[in-house]
């Protein structure tokens, strides 16, 4: 889940990370960031006076309507009046007013996902706030900066933004406006997982937010002391901070911010039934009511997306007690919610709990065809994906597989029914492609690069280009592995009864023996995972006359050479010859024509920035050269200023590199060593990139280590 009270898209998109309380990891829930407690406490127009708006084409009158869009949940109007309010505002020359609605359509872009927009509104705030010489308003947009960042990164800025606002507000003794900021520095530190700092801060947000009568930011903030407290395992303390949200919270007003702190409330009870068993029954009832109140007020507002997550955790917490009819009409009414104001962030959800639900009550092909709508949706969302709150971007696999694999795995079930090709194929084919989205978007994810996407539009898949070629495509169950292999005559599917924690240990045991040079105790894990991964399939392979394995591994296989796997009698290299690809969809497979070749080879043996030497490198450049003849950067000469120059001044086919290489799920820490400097892989794309426009591309870049 996000961390914001008033529940922006980036917060709905946190679902994507970590599924709330429900879904198999722990809850990071919403912390209630108070964007709306902002947009409450700095525009002089209440919600009531929406409903009088002038009828002059005056800013005021799109500031009011922009108010009551937003309360509603329907930022992209919101943007719209909002817009308008800051071109009137600029054309009468109003500064500080104009600053003020920037502040505001940043909080709506940031809601619908616009993070550059948001950024770009509030670049333009503070410029006009210094102008306007207004403290208080540099203040505020000092912390939205902050909050923004919490979101974007990097989380110094958040810290410097967020700090300076804070030191101003202090100074102008405003209790408000400093609770606004303490809360959203609690925030910071709870991502960064410095419980003690964060309860600190909130701590002192509820005095101050006491202090100045601002009861709505005083929930907000009682929340996300307790979501920090349970975070740093203080459950007692958590409840009573939750006791007292929850109290405060009744007394409010209708509203947006309401309607989605009671979800939030609702969501953390949920989470502390785990934590304290002893009042489960009590936590839980707490919860459904907190739930149901909350689809009373977006009932009463007109905000749907508000009214669809009410729904789909009613939906939940009936699908954990098994009344799955109960459980499906209100997800149903949940999925009728999200479409309404086309929020796809909690449309995915309530789709893939509609399969789950379906799947249980034995309805297969509805169960498949609202987990079609789940990926279809969540594939809507993937400019969302790579930005989120804290450190949680690299988890975006483990968060989202479940929908793709419990997918798959009703597909596979459904070919297994089946006794014809032409039935089961399909369902085969449409399995191996679900995997493959997963995988573009998890590249898409780690690169941040949405070419991706295009690379695929124009690419013929292998086993279609090649028809020598074999294909295996394994997908690795928690109680099973799958192989899905292409063959001339089509795809087929070899279930083998491994689970995932078992041939995880045995690929690890396997490449801890291998790594040993000196012995030959990897033999028997090899022979033993030559009968789990090839065995199965050997038959149809012998009649055929195939001369290449294409291997697409995934999890613990990427870590393994597929060539090293031994039949007893000899390794599988020696039989075929072995391809490894990351999908079929993320490669081209056409050849390279060899007569017009044109390599550069760059190598690194010596000893460089504490890195220790490579020796073997020599050779391997040596007998690079001996086979296609190019230009060579070696040791000295395998400068980055000249590798950028020969691909500028050059055009390469293929470009290999052999030296040093880091690779983390940061791609802004992985690198490969040059001799005096270390590349990064956005130096290295902007290199590549230079082939982009040329009428030759470049076919081949290597790395080796």
């Amino acid at each position: 889940m996000g961390l914001d009270f008033a529940y922006t898209k980036l917060d709905r998109v946190k679902h994507l990370f970590h599924k709330a309380t429900f879904y198999k990891q722990p809850l990071l829930i919403i912390l209630f960031l108070c964007l709306i407690g902002h947009l409450i406490l700095f525009c002089p127009y209440s919600l009531a006076e929406s409903v009088s708006a002038p009828e002059n084409s005056s800013p005021e009158k799109y500031m009011v309507q922009g108010m009551g869009s937003f309360q509603k949940g329907a930022f992209e109007q919101a943007v719209i009046y909002f817009q308008e309010a800051s071109r009137l505002y600029e054309k009468e020359g109003k500064h500080s007013k104009q600053s003020e609605v920037l502040s505001l359509l940043y909080q709506a872009h940031q809601s619908i996902g616009q993070y550059n927009e948001a950024l770009k509104n509030l670049k333009l705030a503070l410029t006009l706030a210094e102008k306007s010489g207004d403290k208080m308003r540099i203040a505020s947009v000092f912390s939205d900066l902050g909050n923004l960042y919490i979101a974007t990164g990097p989380s110094d800025k958040a810290y410097q933004y967020l700090n300076e606002g804070l030191v101003i507000a202090r100074g102008l003794g405003n209790a408000n406006l400093s609770a606004t900021i303490l809360n959203n520095l609690g925030n910071l530190f709870t991502t960064q997982k410095k419980y003690s700092e964060a309860i600190d801060a909130y701590t002192q947000g509820v005095i101050l937010a006491e202090k100045s009568g601002n009861h709505s930011l005083v929930v907000r903030t009682l929340a996300n002391a307790a979501m920090a407290y349970m975070q740093s395992g203080q459950y007692q303390e958590s409840k009573a901070m939750l006791e007292r949200a929850l109290d405060q919270i009744r007394e409010l007003d209708h509203s947006h911010d309401k309607a989605y702190g009671l979800i939030n409330i609702g969501l953390a009870y949920h989470q502390l039934c785990h934590h304290l068993p002893e009042y489960s029954n009590t936590l839980l009832l707490l919860s459904s009511q907190a739930f149901n109140e909350a689809s009373t007020v977006a009932e009463a507002i007109g905000d749907f997306r508000a009214l669809s997550y009410a729904f789909g955790y009613l939906g939940k917490l009936s699908e954990n007690e098994h009344q799955h009819k109960k459980a499906l009409e209100l997800t149903r009414r949940a999925v009728f919610s999200a479409q309404q104001v086309n929020a796809p962030e909690s449309l995915y959800l309530w789709q893939w709990q509609t399969g789950r639900l379906l799947k249980v009550l034995w309805k297969i092909d509805d169960a498949i065809l609202a987990y079609r709508h789940a990926i279809n949706t969540l594939q809507s969302l993937r400019h969302e994906m790579s930005i989120c709150y804290g450190s949680v971007r690299s988890t975006f696999r483990e968060s989202m597989e479940p929908v793709y694999f419990e997918f798959v795995d009703l597909l596979l079930q459904r070919a297994a029914s089946m006794q014809n090709r032409e039935e089961y194929e399909p369902y085969l084919i449409e399995a191996r492609e679900a995997i493959e989205l997963l995988k573009v978007v998890e590249l898409r994810d780690y690169f941040q690069d949405d070419c991706i996407d295009a690379t695929r539009s124009r690419i013929t898949k292998l086993d279609i280009v090649s028809k020598t070629a074999i294909v295996i495509y394994p997908i690795v169950f928690p109680d099973r592995t799958e192989l899905l292999v292409s063959f001339p005559t089509g795809l087929k599917r070899f279930s083998v009864r491994v689970s995932a924690d078992t041939l995880t240990q045995e690929i690890k045991n396997f490449r801890q023996k291998l790594e040993k040079r000196t012995t030959r105790e990897y033999l028997p894990l090899a022979q033993k995972l030559y009968d789990l991964l090839i065995r199965p399939f050997e038959p149809d392979l012998k009649s055929l006359s195939t001369d290449t394995l294409v291997f697409v591994p995934d999890g613990p296989l990427r870590t393994i050479p597929m060539a090293a796997l031994h039949d007893g009698n000899q390794f599988l290299i020696d039989k075929y010859a072995i391809a490894i690809t990351p999908g079929l969809n993320l490669s081209d497979p056409r050849p390279i024509t060899r007569d017009s070749v044109r390599v550069l080879i760059a190598g690194l043996t010596d000893s460089v920035q504490g890195f220790p030497p490579i020796p073997s490198v020599k050779i391997e450049v040596q007998s690079i050269h001996d086979l296609y003849g190019g230009k060579i950067l070696f040791n000295q000469n395998f400068l980055s200023s000249s590798l950028e120059n020969e691909l500028k001044d050059e055009q390469f086919t293929i470009v290999h590199i052999a030296s040093h290489g880091q690779f983390t799920s940061d791609v802004k820490k992985t690198f490969l060593l040059t001799f005096d400097d270390r590349l990064t892989i956005d130096q290295l794309d902007q290199y590549v990139g230079l082939f982009k426009f040329r009428e030759d591309p470049l076919e081949l870049l290597l790395i080796s280590a």
